[in-house]
């Protein structure tokens, strides 16, 4: 069935020229006829992604779940960063008739996604709490006239009782919601407005809805599901894979030296994303790399709203800036060129980790996704988790999904596999792209050490942390030894074989394999648990892995360049098509990937177009990008291989 023109009515106050050149019906507003913007006229969702957005085709299930909604079915969507969610709500917001609502839980980031769709040609609009009074009536009335294709939405403001008569008003196309594991009180990043979106569905029975999330276990897709009424939507998930991270995880020994040789000697000059416990830490690490000479940035609630907008606007529009960050950012961001993600403490869960890495490239080129922990990071977590105000249900859930963090960090085989594995995928053959893949982690017979390790907590009553049990193993004589007898024990130096971090490595992967656990009533000391009887009476063996000291770890490697370019680029043009698409960015006040994607520029680099033909078989040229800055971009090309030629 053909698509009708939006708004193609002089009933709606607009005019409407057919451009004969072209499958898109340029659109302008008689109350202000210099802003010009494109409206698909075209029949089916393949010619709108070829020629408003540049792709010539769709990535498997996008198609299936673009064909749903635009049949007016609902859907729940679990894809990887990175991997088109977007795009699965844009197209049908173009194809069907009416403005789709975008329910989005960080107001900061509306307005670069708001953009990004202007450079497109495509006519959305937000509504929070950074407008005025009356640039919000503005867009209300542009909403009421149907003058809009996509409208950007918090939750919060979504369940009042003005929003929802101002929307019955409305011929609307759908509703997005955007990171939906928001809604699970069992999830990593819950907020109570997601919970009232289940409205939607009584309010608006007839208007389809899709749910969309990167990061969703069973049970938090179980209540996705329940608390947003999706029990009839189609289900898509399209894997959790993302081949192009290297997941690297180390024991934290020089937290501060272990990360600055990575940045040095890896990642001089790219553009990441730090993640730290605390605030003050943030503020921290963010204050010692700018003293290192990056260009570092904190990022977290405490700081005021300000402040926040301005560092993230920074992070976004500038290249190779480090944002320093608790979990407070990150959610929903769409900067395709982070080349890494690094975690200085133990992230809570894994579904946080699996979120929080996947902000790294999103453009498909080489990421790393780089942690370092220790022991001490888990204890801090666990007396965090016993003076929260949950439920004792709701605590011992979270247990389980710190005991399930920690072991992705101590396996020995292949992380990618056990990351996936967390989500119920499947992948056959270990990644070949993971530290336990490239480097196979060392390993030992630790029996003896681990029967040392558990008695000498039984010895002591279970009252004792790590600190002083490795101090009676070693034979000390500390006042706290002599205090409590500990020196007449017969465990009393029976261990001095292994230094301090040794026996540290030792507890920390008991505590992590369920041998022994962390009693925070009585400060951390070290409890037994019943796996470890058959350990202790020598009915089974145990292989630990081998720590590597940090000297023999930081090795040096080659520096690599902002993006990881193949012999086949030339340098020169590549710099010249960034400044070009740098100088469109700042003009408009956009990030510079909002103009062209990083793979959009190699790939021009690779095909050298000499002419907007040429050009616009370009990865990402969609109609108005080529009228827009195909001939700008053309011209350095030319100027490039002429200067080449010359």
């Amino acid at each position: 069935m053909p698509l009708e023109a939006k708004n193609g009515s002089e009933t709606m106050h607009q005019k409407i020229r057919y451009n004969t050149n072209s499958p898109l019906l340029l659109l302008a507003c008689a109350e202000n006829p210099l802003h010009t913007l494109y409206c698909p006229a075209m029949s089916s969702a393949q010619e709108i992604l070829q020629t408003v957005f540049g792709y010539p085709a769709f990535r498997p299930p996008q198609d299936q779940i673009i064909d749903a909604l635009i049949r007016g079915e609902d859907a729940f969507v679990i894809m990887p960063t990175g991997g088109g969610k977007s795009l699965c709500y844009q197209i049908p917001a173009l194809v069907r008739e009416g403005c789709a609502v975008v329910i989005s839980p960080l107001i900061a980031l509306m307005q670069d996604q708001v953009s990004a769709l202007h450079v497109f040609g495509v006519r959305a609009a937000f509504l929070n709490s950074t407008l005025d009074a009356h640039s919000a009536q503005a867009i209300e009335q542009s909403l009421r006239d149907n003058k809009l294709d996509l409208l950007y939405i918090a939750p919060e403001r979504l369940s009042q009782a003005k929003t929802i008569a101002l929307l019955q008003e409305c011929r609307l196309s759908l509703f997005a919601i955007d990171e939906a594991h928001c809604v699970s009180q069992w999830g990593h990043d819950f907020r109570a407005d997601y919970l009232q979106l289940s409205l939607l569905h009584t309010v608006f029975p007839d208007i389809p809805r899709i749910a969309l999330t990167a990061t969703a276990d069973e049970r938090t897709r179980k209540e996705i599901i329940e608390r947003l009424d999706l029990g009839n939507a189609h289900q898509f998930i399209a894997g959790f894979d993302r081949p192009n991270i290297r997941y690297r995880i180390a024991l934290k020994q020089n937290a501060k030296q272990q990360f600055l040789q990575f940045l040095k000697h890896e990642h001089a000059g790219d553009a990441g994303i730090v993640y730290c416990m605390s605030r003050s830490k943030t503020e921290d690490i963010a204050g010692w790399l700018q003293g290192e000479g990056f260009k570092a940035l904190p990022y977290h609630a405490g700081l005021d709203n300000g402040t926040r907008a301005r560092n993230q606007a920074t992070f976004l529009r500038e290249e190779g800036v480090i944002i320093v960050a608790t979990i407070a950012f990150g959610m929903g961001i769409d900067k395709p060129d982070v080349r890494f993600v690094a975690h200085l403490d133990l992230p809570k869960t894994i579904e946080s980790y699996y979120q929080e890495t996947g902000r790294a490239g999103r453009d498909g080129n080489p990421a790393d996704a780089w942690m370092i922990y220790g022991l001490q990071d888990v204890i801090k977590l666990r007396q965090m988790m016993a003076g929260s105000a949950g439920s004792d249900t709701h605590k011992r859930a979270e247990q389980q999904r710190l005991n399930a963090m920690l072991g992705l960090c101590e396996i020995t085989t292949c992380r990618r596999q056990a990351l996936l594995a967390y989500f119920g995928d499947t992948r056959d053959q270990p990644c070949g792209n993971c530290d336990t893949c490239l480097q196979p982690a060392a390993t030992w017979d630790a029996s003896a050490a681990a029967q040392m390790a558990l008695s000498v907590a039984y010895r002591t009553e279970q009252r004792f942390g790590v600190n002083h049990l490795i101090d009676v193993l070693r034979g000390a004589n500390t006042d706290k030894i002599i205090q409590f007898n500990h020196q007449r024990l017969s465990l009393h130096g029976i261990g001095k074989e292994f230094d301090n971090n040794q026996w540290r490595s030792v507890f920390r992967q008991l505590v992590a394999r369920g041998y022994l656990s962390v009693d925070l009533e009585r400060f951390g000391a070290l409890r037994l648990e019943e796996k470890c009887r058959a350990l202790l009476r020598g009915e089974e063996t145990i292989e630990l892995r081998r720590d590597i000291n940090l000297k023999t770890k930081l090795k040096t490697a080659k520096q690599r360049t902002q993006v990881q370019l193949a012999d086949d680029i030339d340098i020169a043009l590549w710099e010249a098509l960034r400044e070009c698409r740098r100088q469109f960015a700042e003009e408009q006040g956009v990030p510079p990937y909002v103009i062209f994607h990083d793979s959009s520029l190699q790939e021009m680099c690779r095909n050298l177009p000499r002419d907007l033909q040429q050009f616009e078989l370009i990865s990402g040229v969609g109609e108005r990008k080529l009228q827009k800055y195909g001939p700008a971009f053309v011209r350095v090309i030319c100027d490039q291989l002429n200067s080449v030629n010359s």
